[in-house]
């Protein structure tokens, strides 16, 4: 029987056998598409012309918009819930043509510097107020922003407050909650897609690309990337004041959000931190347990008995060791799925946990195959790995993290044509 996408995501991360793999492309900012691979893709399939823009969705990582042609064209089933501010701190509105260093015609939010610095940078400003020092710089014929680290140095740490920490979660207000429950509504009745929803402030432990804070004018407490790293084993104490305060106003903002928009939301991002590196995890299973576990289990625990939302961790790298204390925190989806690293061998992953975890992602290896393999390269890894993670549902097929810039346009479409062949 044909289901709709929203039935097809439904039985997939219910571990039931879905009509056809659901396909998602762009329902959230670890599951995207940089600007110039959307470009090129939208123009092989002869949706927009070359000089036609299309626009930048996620300023920070520079993705684009995945728009309704391309979900129709592609068979999307998923669309998300957008957030009401970007990374920098300004919505994304009042668009304005801007072209991007690999010449790309892009549409950017109007707060969004478009002014290059004397060495061909761009920088960017939190808020987009440019009376305070930029935030990110996107070096000259780069493909996303770097944070610029502005903390002062720490001195004492008897002088590190939890306020300064956690300054840029606050409760969701009134006109915040206005907006999720129209859109929410909009995007549940208009379509039939799945909808996804990035998550609430106060949830998102540690997530190393908020720590320098992008979007606050003035950062206070630990906002160096390596001082923050330190601290998980040298300031734990403080740490756990951090993480239980966040806790607080996250599980008050997961309140405020189902009353508003109910279950019209399918799939919640609640993590999404990097416990991984290439060959490793980053951290222990002791110091996953000690410092995470109890404020993931906390918030995982409230959504499961209040709601029928799908709770969705992202975390790149080796975190096969990890698994295990991720299912007793209560993760039901496992994201990208970063089939290059160590002990992520896919059939490894669907053996012992393909019963616990719906896994988003694992559709190519985005650090050889698709960028530097040939056509038949990508259709036969992907026909392979289809294979192995179809089974008993649990699997939603998505690139690993974001499709990035100078992706060869005949692999972006094996890619797509693999999966339309095999799922």
């Amino acid at each position: 029987m044909m289901m709709t996408s929203r039935e097809r995501v439904l039985a997939a991360i219910n571990h039931q056998n879905p009509d056809k793999i659901p396909l998602d492309l762009g329902s959230t900012l670890i599951s995207g598409i940089h600007i110039s691979s959307l470009h090129k893709l939208k123009v092989a399939l002869g949706l927009i012309k070359e000089n036609e823009p299309v626009k930048v969705y996620d300023p920070f990582q520079m993705l684009g918009e995945v728009d309704d042609d391309l979900r129709d064209v592609l068979g999307i089933d998923t669309v998300p819930l957008p957030s009401i501010k970007n990374f920098f701190g300004f919505k994304n509105e009042n668009w304005k043509p801007w072209t991007f260093f690999d010449g790309t015609p892009v549409l950017v939010p109007e707060k969004f510097n478009t002014t290059p610095e004397s060495n061909g940078d761009i920088l960017q400003y939190p808020e987009g107020d440019r009376s305070v020092p930029a935030s990110m710089r996107m070096p000259k014929d780069g493909f996303y922003h770097d944070s610029i680290i502005r903390q002062k140095p720490i001195l004492d740490d008897s002088e590190l407050k939890v306020e300064d920490q956690i300054e840029e979660f606050s409760i969701m207000s009134d006109e915040d909650l206005t907006y999720y429950q129209k859109e929410a509504k909009r995007l549940y009745e208009e379509t039939d897609r799945a909808v996804i929803f990035g998550g609430v402030p106060g949830t998102n432990l540690g997530d190393i690309a908020l720590v320098p804070g992008p979007g606050i004018k003035n950062p206070r407490g630990i906002r160096d990337v390596e001082e923050w790293y330190i601290s998980l084993m040298t300031r734990k104490d403080f740490l756990k004041e951090v993480f239980s305060r966040m806790t607080e106003i996250g599980l008050k903002n997961l309140k405020l959000m189902h009353e508003a928009v109910g279950e019209k939301i399918h799939v919640i991002v609640l993590s999404g931190t990097d416990f991984g590196s290439q060959n490793c995890p980053f951290i222990s299973p002791n110091l996953y347990r000690e410092l995470f576990k109890p404020y993931h289990q906390a918030m995982n625990k409230w959504i499961h008995q209040n709601t029928q939302w799908k709770v969705f961790i992202h975390t790149c790298g080796s975190v096969f060791d990890l698994l295990p204390d991720f299912k007793e925190a209560g993760f039901d989806i496992l994201n990208p799925v970063q089939i290059s690293a160590t002990k992520m061998d896919p059939i490894e992953l669907k053996e012992h946990f393909g019963s616990d975890f719906t896994f988003w992602g694992g559709g190519v290896n985005p650090q050889s195959t698709l960028p530097f393999g040939s056509p038949e390269d990508v259709r036969q890894e992907v026909k392979y790995l289809i294979d192995i993670f179809k089974p008993n549902g649990g699997f939603v097929f998505a690139n690993v993290h974001n499709i990035q810039a100078k992706i060869p346009v005949e692999n972006l479409l094996a890619f797509f044509e693999a999966f339309q062949e095999n799922r």
